[in-house]
Formats: structure tokens, sequence, C-alpha cells
């Protein structure tokens, strides 16, 4: 049953992309006539390809809509309600977990929903919805954990100030940054590394200038992806060797026993 479940066994996550090749393709691309409607049409198969971060930046957009249209005092109750404090992560840990996701802060998101429209889709389109949000959903909720575990152990100790346990910690850039990181394994050769060493140095310097528990989040975040990443792709690799060998033995099986058909020597005729 294994091996035929396993048989056109294919993972993304051990898909590459050579950025070279497809820069090249965009140049010729571009040069060709009728280039506009290209890039149209590669835009809107992106986007048919990424129901979850469309639906996504559609809620994020609703979700700004519902605070512009009440009171900034009600606004503000509704984001404490909703946010990943360590207050909140006593009492209804998983309620908030879930809905700190969908709002966001100050004015219109513009920034995160060109996010999700372009690298989220981008990444969704080459996980697949229900991959994409598993890396999203561990970034997000695994991240929290480990800052509220931590700001818990400081609140304990009286190494910050009480007030942070009932801070404001609302939006997706935990599970955002986690997918970028997981984005790493989608390209090979100095790419690859580049961009790993790009997002390290991002985030390290954001936590080192503002020293925030949400800047230390953003790194956690990036540990987070690399890490179920990296699972991910190892897994997706034994899975496949598994599929190789069992095609190997079907193959085999089904090859005659070595019977030629010829008549033995000195059968007579």
């Amino acid at each position: 049953m294994a091996a035929t479940v396993l048989t056109h066994y294919r993972s993304p996550w051990t898909r590459t992309i050579d950025v070279d090749a497809q820069l090249q393709a965009f140049r010729a691309g571009m040069r060709r006539p009728g280039r506009l409607p290209a890039v149209l049409r590669a835009g809107r198969d992106l986007l048919a390809a990424a129901p979850a971060s469309c639906a996504y930046s559609f809620t994020l957009f609703i979700t700004w809509w519902t605070l512009r249209g009440i009171s900034e005092f009600a606004g503000h109750r509704l984001i404490l309600s909703a946010s990943t404090n360590l207050h909140n992560m006593r009492r209804e840990p998983v309620q908030v977990l879930v809905a700190s996701a969908f709002w966001t802060e100050g004015g219109f998101p513009w920034v995160t929903i060109a996010g999700f429209l372009t690298l989220m889709a981008f990444a969704e389109r080459w996980l697949g919805t229900l991959r994409w949000i598993m890396v999203f959903a561990t970034g997000h909720v695994a991240t929290t954990l480990l800052i509220v575990t931590g700001i818990a152990y400081a609140v304990d100790h009286r190494l910050i100030p009480l007030k942070v346990a009932v801070a404001s910690d609302v939006g997706s850039s935990y599970g955002f940054s986690s997918v970028l990181a997981a984005l790493t394994f989608h390209l090979r050769g100095i790419p690859r590394v580049m961009w790993a060493v790009g997002l390290l140095g991002w985030y390290g310097y954001a936590a080192a200038a503002g020293r925030t528990f949400t800047d230390y989040g953003h790194l956690t975040a990036i540990a987070v992806g690399f890490v179920s990443a990296a699972l991910a792709v190892t897994v997706s690799r034994q899975l496949e060797r598994v599929r190789d060998r069992s095609a190997r033995v079907t193959q085999a099986g089904s090859e005659p026993s070595g019977s030629s058909g010829k008549l033995p020597s000195g059968s007579g005729r």
C-alpha cells in the first residue's frame, strides 16, 4: 500500500529554481511584442494559484476597514483583546493565536498586502496551499509561544516592566517571516546563500537596533522557518528515495525471468 501511494510522489520541497535562468527567460519575454498582456497573464496565473494569500490579503483589508469605522478607543480595545500578550495567552491562548494573525495596527497595511500578493503568492504557488498554510501557521504559533515564554520568564524575574504583559501584539509578520525563510530552499547555489544571509542580516540588525520583543520575535520566526523547511526537505528526500527504490523493485519484478525462447543446443531440430 505504501509503495502504491509513493509511486507518483513528488514533493515541491525538492524542487528548486535557477534564478539566472528565470531572469534570462524574463528578459527574453520583455523583448517580445505583446509583453504587457503576457505580464498581466503571468500575474493572473500567480494569483489564481495562491487562493490563501489572496484571501488573507482581503481579510486584512476588511479588518483594517473595521478599525477605520469605529472609534479610536473601541479600536484599541479590540486590538488588545486579540493580542498575543502574556495576559491573553494565559486566559484564551487558542482564540488570540488565531485572531491576532488577522489584525494590523496603524494605517492601511499596503506593504503587508503587497507582500502577500507577491512573495507569499509565489511561495504558495511553489508549496501548494495546504503546505503554505502549515508553514505560515507553524511560524506564527511556534514563534508566539517562544516569545511569550521568554516574556513570562523576564516578567517573573523582573527583567522587563510588567506592562509588557498587556502590550498590544497583533499581525501576520511572524508567519510571513517564516515563509520567507522557507523560500530559501526553493533557490539553489549562490542565490540561496545570498537570500539566507540577507534575511539573517536584515532581521538581526533590526533586533540589535530595536531590542523589542517583536524584533526578537521576527528573528525567531526566521529560525523557525529555516528549521521547519529543512525538516520538510529532509523528509521529502527520504520519501523520494523510497519511491525510487520501490519503482526499481517493481520494474525488476515485471521483467521476464530470463527465458529467451530459443531451443537448447543439441535438441535435434
